[in-house]
């Protein structure tokens, strides 16, 4: 199950050799831009809104920064020289995190940290420490990485309630763009409910969406609330400069919680899985492609059916539609009401487990 996307992630990163590459996505009037910058192989980095009675920014970044860290990794991918030769290529990139736990857990975009063969960790005191990969879910872009710090170290923040958001309410972003960790941002909650593009290409529900600047580097590092609890992952922008422009996207921090105590758990995540491509039509879910040998060929579904309710529930939106069966776990049963030429009918359909893309 999967929506097309205009969105791709905020990490920023160098290829040993110092090239710089540039990934762009987009439709008709706007495009998505990934910028990836130099970050010299030896280099050292050094480390008032307000909502109803919460904090204001000075006291939301005095309060969280010593919670967030400046990550670097390095890792191997496939690629070819300036002549054309296969090979690998050694790749380094930065990003952010949040440190979850007393254990050393740190939270960050599962983006940040694929394919790594080591990380290190910079906390505000410009400490740094060697970490490792516990585990990542691409469906969700949740990573977690443990770092080998000393407790005094680690100061944990707590995750906010991402249902509660509300458009309007202040927010602050910390993280590392453009390689300058520690940056803080403000400003609001745009929207909630958004949907945008996982690493893997299936659809991420819930995202929070704000006009505090964020770029590449941000990647990871926490979107906070006005009381300085985590209220979702600094995801992705969609801009037409390669730069912020006020539209950003976090992944929301239940989400992330769900996701990471399964991973910190010893636990891949697990996501229910229909097997089709949907289309907005305006009145529901509309399928547009079927999976081969799937839950919802196996159920008897056709492309051009229109999913109008699940399990008496009305969908009106592939969002909803989306966000509504992510709440179901592989191999439950729902029954789906859909609209067929001039009927309506109900089919039942077993849900499968989402494969890996």
């Amino acid at each position: 199950m999967s929506a097309s996307n205009r969105f791709l992630p905020i990490i920023a990163g160098a290829v040993a050799g110092g090239a710089i590459a540039l990934a762009v996505s987009g439709g008709s009037t706007t495009k998505t831009v990934t910028a990836t910058t130099v970050v010299p192989q030896n280099s050292t980095i050094p480390t008032s809104v307000k909502s109803g009675a919460g904090l204001s920014v000075y006291e939301i970044a005095k309060a969280a920064t010593p919670s967030v860290v400046d990550i670097k990794v390095t890792a191997q991918s496939a690629g070819s020289d300036a002549f054309g030769f296969q090979g690998t290529q050694q790749t380094q990139g930065e990003g952010a995190g949040v440190v979850y736990d007393m254990q050393g857990h740190v939270l960050t975009d599962e983006h940040v940290i694929v394919g790594a063969t080591s990380v290190s960790v910079t906390f505000a005191d410009g400490k740094s420490y060697p970490a490792t990969v516990v585990g990542s879910d691409p469906s969700t872009d949740v990573g977690v990485i443990k770092v080998k710090a000393p407790a005094s170290e680690l100061h944990p923040l707590k995750l906010a309630d991402s249902s509660q958001a509300q458009v309007g309410d202040g927010v602050v972003a910390i993280g590392s763009p453009f390689g300058l960790p520690g940056t803080v941002t403000a400003g609001i909650v745009s929207a909630t409910g958004r949907s945008i593009q996982a690493p893997n290409h299936y659809t991420i529900t819930g995202a929070v969406q704000t006009d505090a600047a964020i770029n590449q580097g941000n990647s990871g590092g926490p979107l906070l609330d006005a009381n300085a609890q985590v209220l979702g992952l600094n995801d992705q922008i969609e801009t037409s400069s390669g730069s912020s422009a006020g539209v950003g996207f976090a992944v929301p921090s239940n989400t992330v919680k769900r996701v990471a105590d399964d991973l910190i758990g010893g636990h891949q995540p697990k996501h229910s899985y229909l097997g089709v491509h949907l289309a907005s039509n305006g009145a529901g879910a509309t399928v547009a492609t079927i999976e081969a040998g799937g839950p919802a060929d196996q159920a008897g579904l056709h492309v051009g059916d229109v999913i109008t309710a699940i399990d008496g529930r009305l969908v009106t939106t592939t969002d909803q539609f989306i966000a509504t069966i992510d709440n179901y776990a592989p191999g439950q049963s729902v029954t789906l009401t859909i609209r067929r030429g001039g009927s309506t009918r109900q089919v039942k359909v077993t849900l499968g487990t989402r494969p890996g893309s």
